[in-house]
């Protein structure tokens, strides 16, 4: 099993002890979103061209006055509640996800204010790997001694970012990637365990891809204008460079852990479209039975995704079992997470 060398002391060991997610009440079926969209642009579609290009039958949508810091912070609670715990009990609260709710200050901090903690507090944002990252970030941090005991939180309002009203064909084609958006926030508690614990962790970026997709406004290259808020994005584009590498980022994780398929309890994998994940699984030979599969019924749901999953098979874990965590990220990024349960 790959040691994180760069441990210090006596503390090896980092694992999750709590999980919660947060689902908005309202549900959008892929129907009622095509109506909404020919409706506003009078464009004329085939009956469930949403849904059959997808797989995505539903999504859940925020409402007027949800944030992304709402779903964060239904998730905390139940996380913490769940672990015994206060909110002051914990010292580091990181807000992980591609969504925030403004541009400053941190979201963590209006998280924290909800909650009532007076943590370290600070945003991680990679796009759909943000929450990978978040739980990555906060682990070092507690073996570096920075931190005793950590809430990762997460809150993802895509449905904000998606253009409802394409003036052509050319604006639905741009924006289409944007229609499998689904809404949610995740939470996780981190802290020092006896046993198992996240035992590896890998990453691989390949940046040249970083204009593919995303939502380009709101930085300093375009502070303001409508055009920018949107999400902008070719699927397909980013489908070829995730089948072309991947796959190498899972060969080494075998290769250095030495565990096979069958080793892993669950196999949690960012899902983006229903054909997206069967090439998954067609290209990497993951076992479909270890899959844990919400994009019909949930669509992506940016970095909540690997969160819900976890909140889904959480309860039924046994100590020992193991889970594998398989991130995929606009940039390009794609990172791998192995935890076993104490």
């Amino acid at each position: 099993m790959h040691i994180d060398h760069a441990a210090p002391g006596a503390l090896r060991r980092v694992g999750i002890t709590a999980v919660a997610s947060s689902l908005p009440e309202r549900e959008v079926t892929s129907g009622q979103l095509q109506e909404r969209i020919t409706a506003a642009c009078g464009l004329s579609l085939p009956t469930r061209t949403f849904e059959r290009a997808t797989g995505i039958a539903s999504r859940r949508a925020v409402a007027e006055g949800e944030y992304a810091s709402t779903l964060a912070v239904r998730a905390a609670r139940i996380a913490l509640d769940r672990a015994g715990l206060a909110p002051c009990d914990v010292d580091l609260l990181v807000f992980a996800s591609a969504t925030r709710d403004v541009v400053e200050p941190a979201t963590a901090h209006i998280v924290q204010a909800e909650l009532g903690s007076r943590a370290h507090a600070l945003d991680v944002a990679n796009a759909c790997n943000s929450f990978l990252n978040g739980i990555d970030a906060a682990r070092a941090m507690i073996l570096g001694g920075r931190a005793h005991r950590a809430l990762v939180v997460t809150g993802e309002t895509p449905s904000r970012a998606v253009r409802y009203a394409p003036s052509d064909p050319g604006q639905l084609r741009e924006g289409f990637a944007g229609y499998t958006f689904g809404d949610a926030g995740a939470a996780v508690v981190l802290e020092a365990v006896g046993r198992g614990g996240i035992l590896d962790v890998d990453t691989e970026t390949h940046s040249e891809h970083w204009s593919v997709g995303g939502i380009f406004g709101g930085g300093s290259r375009h502070p303001r204008g409508d055009e920018h808020t949107y999400f902008h994005g070719d699927g397909g584009e980013l489908r070829e460079v995730f089948e072309k590498v991947g796959t190498s980022v899972l060969d080494r994780m075998r290769q250095r852990t030495g565990l096979a398929w069958d080793d892993f309890r669950h196999i949690l994998v960012h899902q983006v479209t229903v054909p997206y994940l069967e090439r998954f699984v067609e290209l990497t030979g993951v076992p479909r039975d270890r899959l844990v599969v919400t994009v019909p019924t949930l669509g992506n749901m940016a970095s909540a995704t690997l969160g819900v999953q976890l909140d889904r098979v959480h309860e039924g874990l046994d100590s020992g079992d193991r889970v594998l965590f398989v991130g995929l990220g606009g940039g390009v990024s794609i990172m791998t997470m192995v935890w076993e349960k104490a």
